[in-house]
């Protein structure tokens, strides 16, 4: 990959946005992980206001840790940069209190999700007071290949800088632009579950492994044609695809013939 003039192609296409649609800058969740890293280095190498939050929900200790070490990198480098820290545990905990249901198999990964939409609305807020977009965070692989993301949570934003790379590109973009080695070399995880459960553990395949069932899959390749852990792979990815269509896609909408309106 020609890493820069990816870099500045997307550095220009984001200082284009903010002029076309009349806002002011940007607003990044700060994770610890390496799609957040790269996406908020993107925007303040515009040189535009962006600020960087961070909300941890019982968030384990080393997210917390390199999210702030990047923060603190990105702020010795680009003088545009702010941040802010909301502490959204408490709010989270009085949410889900009285809404019951501990007992359901879905109740882990509900509360997941809801950890995802309670920090995109507190990024709306700062957006909002500041007139400033929303940047996503997805890559290629979680927006467009397997779904993994939560719909209305890390899937609610404004605009998705990154979401034509893969996650190898990422993690390539990243290294040429410096960005920490503790976030370099740390599992990919989305943080939403207080432990340090990886997205491998989650998906079942290496993110390398996903790119390649993408792009066999974008060849028309069907499972029978590979076998032992490339049909694992293949099967999960294809599985997984079919199952988030709902995230992958424009919400449906229910056409009305004209001659009954």
């Amino acid at each position: 990959m020609n890493c820069p003039k990816v870099v500045d192609h997307i550095v220009e296409w984001l200082t284009d946005y903010v002029a076309t649609s009349h806002t002011k800058g940007f607003v990044v969740g700060i994770s610890g992980g390496v799609d957040s890293a790269l996406v908020s280095t993107l925007c303040a190498r515009t040189g535009l206001p962006l600020l960087c939050v961070e909300l941890p929900i019982h968030q384990a200790a080393a997210q917390v840790s390199r999210a702030k070490e990047h923060i603190a990198w990105l702020r010795a480098n680009y003088p545009n940069v702010e941040v802010v820290s909301a502490d959204l545990t408490a709010a989270y905990d009085a949410f889900i209190g009285p809404l019951g249901g501990e007992d359901n198999p879905n109740y882990q990964l509900t509360t997941a999700n809801t950890r995802a939409r309670l920090r995109m609305t507190a990024l709306y807020w700062y957006a909002g007071l500041r007139s400033s977009l929303v940047v996503g965070t997805g890559n290629k692989i979680e927006d467009f290949g397997i779904g993994f993301f939560t719909k209305w949570g890390d899937g609610g934003v404004d605009i998705s800088p990154i979401a034509d790379l893969t996650k190898s590109e990422v993690f390539e973009l990243s290294a040429h632009l410096g960005i920490c080695g503790s976030i370099l070399g740390a599992k990919p995880t989305d943080g939403l579950f207080g432990d340090d459960r990886s997205d491998e553990d989650q998906i079942g395949a290496t993110y390398p492994e996903l790119e390649w069932a993408m792009e066999q899959s974008e060849k028309g390749a069907v499972a029978e044609q590979f076998e032992g852990r490339q049909r694992e792979v293949f099967d999960i990815y294809t599985r997984r695809n079919r199952a988030n269509r709902h995230k992958i896609e424009p919400i449906p909408t229910c056409p009305i013939p004209a001659e009954w309106k």
